[in-house]
């Protein structure tokens, strides 16, 4: 029995002696690290609005990237198209080994255009002409109307000195040297049958400063508070703003080459400022509002009107989020109580009352059922909370992150499991990973820069860099330089071919369900696809704009409904200068026909006292 006691009494101090000591814990995540881009990969010159109001002010998808700028008067934003042949072109057509170069540089720093011709019968390196330049295949005969940048070398160009290299237009696949070339910024060309065979250099996208004068989206009369990108049409962008209205914007193909001012769809349904904007995750045209009157109203874009309202909250909402197929939709409230909510009928499911935790922001954990908040503690430290979806009664944890007062912004990648705490006004980035058991929470690392950020744009997966081993990128907004700074976080693998434990199936551009069926009771989880080829499907769906029957109720001779009242200050004071000029053009009228009137009185009496019509 002694015996049995002492080792009893070994094992349980060997026991304690293992809890303290750090576990080894096995993630292919453990060594992410962050990569800055280099300036003139940035975006600089964009004047990056100064309103304080808590969002991002950022949008980004595989196309495009929105900025939300500083205007005088109303709000606008920035739209900057990065697609791989919009930047500069090069046209080449032959007729027995003439080679007719066209080359036009779009980019907004030069707007310069070369046209050059030549007789080139062997393979060659197309290059900047300059003086002496031995390895230039062009006589001196050849001009540059302006000087490009960045042209050092474009490409390797093996010519035949016959004509028609190319195979018939009616071949399905393309056999030519010109097919795939090699090119130190791998970019690619791009082939077309229009008479003549084209060649598209594309660049990967436009970088650099932009232009004062670069055209905006500016139609609302308010400042822009957010704005989002259709997931499943990328030329799609929804906005919303102070003067009550939500606005669904066209975005052309090219990009904008004019101030935009006209919505092709202008939602009005709030009485007060709308703050967020969301889309659904798998349902086409279904874009829910968020406004400052404390409601929440469901969009359906293919009718144009609020289809549902949610009328639960009682103070402003800070935050909404949805699960994985949009069945739940989870909010925080300034009222300090985080709710999920079922968006079809309106009805609260779960609700949490806060006192300990100030929620400001919610984020849905993919599809593990589970919630992540973040706010500040009781003694106003910033803090995360995790919480069980079907219980919000008590957080499963609660952990501190640091004192400092700026709002931490989450971001969760479901195909990695990572979750990333981005602090406004701080340059920090914190990532964790989430695990199904307890500690739930492993802390991975942290990417830190002087630079405070306003906001994060975040890029969708199917424009990530897989070569690069690229697992997610912010854009980063540095108001103080107006600056846009890409950051990527990578998995660092010798390996450079595609890491399919790090890329799984993850939700393309094509949306799962219609708006009736969604609102009909369906559920559907997002359409998966894979990056292992590189996705570059391009979604079939256009949007149609609603055609509305234009009604008036008319009063006095006044349209009630064309006439709408001003819904803020800066509308207010442009409405009474309007009304005002108005004013004094009908008082010049007014005096004019006073005079005439005097005239044709005076010429009545000369009339009636002339002698011929006594």
């Amino acid at each position: 029995m002694r015996d049995l006691h002492k080792s009893e009494v070994l094992g349980s101090k060997r026991g304690l002696g293992m809890s303290w000591r750090p576990q080894y814990r096995s993630s292919k995540f453990r060594n992410v690290y962050g990569k800055a881009a280099s300036r003139e990969h940035c975006f600089d010159g964009i004047p990056i609005t100064k309103n304080v109001h808590d969002n991002h002010f950022c949008a980004v998808n595989a196309r495009f990237l929105a900025i939300v700028t500083e205007s005088a008067g109303g709000g606008s934003f920035l739209v900057i198209r990065w697609s791989r042949n919009s930047q500069k072109s090069v046209q080449i057509s032959f007729s027995w080994g003439f080679l007719f170069v066209l080359l036009e540089q779009q980019s907004s720093r030069n707007l310069g255009r070369a046209i050059c011709s030549s007789q080139i019968h062997n393979p060659g390196v197309f290059m900047e002409r300059s003086k002496g330049s031995p390895s230039c295949p062009f006589p001196a005969s050849w001009s540059l109307e302006k000087p490009l940048p960045s042209m050092d070398q474009l490409g390797i160009l093996g010519i035949l000195d016959k004509p028609n290299p190319w195979l018939g237009p009616s071949q399905a696949e393309l056999h030519s040297p010109f097919a795939t070339i090699s090119h130190p910024w791998k970019q690619l060309f791009l082939l077309k049958f229009d008479g003549f065979p084209d060649v598209f250099l594309a660049f990967p996208f436009q970088t650099g400063r932009i232009e004062p004068n670069y055209p905006k989206v500016c139609g609302h009369q308010g400042n822009v508070l957010d704005i989002k990108w259709n997931p499943f049409i990328e030329n799609i962008i929804a906005s919303c703003s102070e003067d009550t209205s939500v606005r669904i914007w066209e975005i052309p193909e090219g990009g904008l080459k004019r101030n935009m001012t006209e919505a092709v769809l202008e939602l009005y349904g709030h009485s007060r400022r709308v703050g967020l904007v969301e889309w659904h995750p798998t349902t086409n045209n279904i874009l829910f509002s968020a406004g400052y009157d404390y409601k929440v109203l469901i969009w359906n874009l293919d009718i144009g009107e609020p289809v549902k309202m949610i009328d639960c909250h009682t103070d402003v909402i800070l935050c909404m989020s949805f699960n994985t197929d949009g069945s739940l939709l989870a909010t925080t409230c300034k009222d300090k109580k985080l709710r999920v909510v079922e968006p079809r009928s309106g009805r609260v499911l779960q609700e949490a009352s806060c006192k300990n935790h100030r929620v400001n922001r919610v984020v849905f954990l993919g599809s593990t059922k589970r919630l992540l908040t973040t706010g500040v503690s009781r003694w106003n430290t910033r803090q995360i909370a995790l919480w069980d979806q079907e219980d919000l009664s008590m957080p499963l944890i609660e952990e501190e992150i640091d004192g400092l007062s700026g709002l931490l912004f989450p971001f969760y990648d479901a195909d990695t499991h990572m979750l990333y705490l981005a602090g406004k006004g701080d340059g920090n980035i914190r990532y964790y990973e989430i695990g199904s058991e307890k500690p739930y929470l492993s802390y991975l690392m942290e990417f830190r820069s002087p630079a405070p950020q306003k906001g994060l744009g975040v890029m969708p997966k199917h424009g990530l860099d897989v070569s690069a081993c690229e697992v997610f990128r912010f854009y980063k907004l540095i108001t103080l330089k107006g600056l846009i700074e890409p950051i990527s976080m990578i998995v660092p693998r010798r390996s450079e071919t595609y890491q399919e434990d790090i890329y799984p199936m993850t939700p393309g551009t094509e949306p799962a369900l219609t708006p009736d069926e969604w609102l009909s009771g369906v559920n559907r989880d997002p359409i998966l696809v894979s990056l292992k080829e590189g996705y570059k499907r391009n979604s079939k769906i256009v949007f149609k704009a609603p055609v509305r029957e234009k009604k008036s109720v008319v009063v006095n001779g006044i349209d009630l409904l064309e006439n709408v009242p001003p819904r803020t200050e800066n509308e207010l004071l442009r409405m009474f200068f309007r009304q005002q000029d108005e004013i004094r053009r009908l008082k010049d009228e007014l005096s004019q026909k006073d005079i005439r009137i005097r005239q044709l009185q005076l010429e009545l009496k000369n009339f009636r006292n002339s002698p011929k019509n006594n």
